[in-house]
C-alpha cells in the first residue's frame, strides 16, 4: 500500500508503528512449515496497547479537525469509536484466554475483585479503564452500540 505522503514527513513514529504491524502480520502468514500460533495473553496485551494509542491519536486529531472541518471531524470521531470497540473486544478476548501460570479453571477466570493479579492482567485492565474514562467523556452509549455504517462520502482521486 502506498501513500501520497512524502517519506520525510512529520510522523516517523506512526510510520514505524504501522510498519511494525505490517511486518508482524506478514511474519504470521508466511510461516509455511507450521500454522500461525494462536493468540496468547501477551500478544493481546500488546495489541490492546496499540489500539488504545491509536484511539488517543484519533481523539486528538478529531478535536483539532472538527472546528474547521466538521464533517471530517465527525468521521474521525466515528473511527475513534470503532477503535474503542476493537480495544474492548481485544480486552474481553484477553480474559477468555487461559493465564499462562494458571493451574485450575478457577484461576483462569477474570476476577476483578482479586486485582492486582500481577502483570499483564493489571496492566491491560488499568489501561482499559483509563481509556474508558476518555471514551465516556467524549462518546455516548448510543454511539458505542451503533452498528458500523457504510462509507457515505465520495472519495476524490
Amino acid at each position: 500500500m502506498t501513500s501520497a505522503t512524502p517519506v520525510g514527513d512529520a510522523h516517523p513514529y506512526l510510520r514505524a508503528a504501522s510498519a511494525g504491524v505490517r511486518h508482524h502480520t506478514r511474519a504470521l502468514t508466511t510461516e509455511a512449515d507450521t500454522a500461525p500460533p494462536s493468540a496468547d495473553r501477551t500478544h493481546l496485551d500488546v495489541l490492546h496497547t496499540h489500539l488504545v494509542a491509536l484511539h488517543r491519536l484519533l481523539d486528538q486529531l478529531q478535536t483539532a479537525t472538527r472546528p474547521p472541518h466538521s464533517a471530517a471531524g465527525r468521521h474521525l470521531a466515528t473511527a475513534g469509536t470503532r477503535l474503542w470497540q476493537a480495544a474492548a473486544a481485544v480486552h474481553d478476548a484477553f480474559h477468555l484466554l487461559p493465564a499462562q501460570h494458571a493451574t485450575s479453571a478457577d484461576e483462569e477466570e477474570c476476577h476483578p475483585e482479586r486485582l492486582p493479579e500481577g502483570p499483564p492482567v493489571l496492566t491491560i485492565c488499568q489501561r482499559h479503564l483509563a481509556a474508558g474514562h476518555l471514551v465516556r467523556r467524549t462518546t455516548t452509549p448510543t454511539d458505542l452500540n451503533r452498528p458500523v455504517h457504510g462509507h457515505t462520502t465520495a472519495c476524490a482521486q
